[in-house]
């Protein structure tokens, strides 16, 4: 997966969380995205930078890639 997909698809869960969910998303992105994230060169602040979201938010990215470990989605969430 591409640098310019992963910001994509963050600053997508970002913008079209339901209201009060912004950082749920970004963790569920972590969840969701971790292998490709591992698998890549890119940095979560890579990452985060090419979706345009704060800066700030680079510790939930890391959360939620950490929860990965232990979490399975409920369903497939595009």
């Amino acid at each position: 997966m591409t640098l310019n997909t992963l910001g994509y698809k963050l600053n997508e869960m970002y913008t079209n969380a339901p209201k009060g969910d912004s950082v749920a998303m970004i963790h569920l992105f972590g969840i969701k995205y971790a292998n490709e994230i591992k698998e890549s060169n890119f940095s979560k602040k890579d990452i985060i930078s090419q979706s345009g979201i704060s800066k700030s938010y680079e510790t939930e990215l890391s959360k939620g890639i950490k929860l990965s470990k232990y979490v399975i989605l409920k369903n497939n969430l595009n």
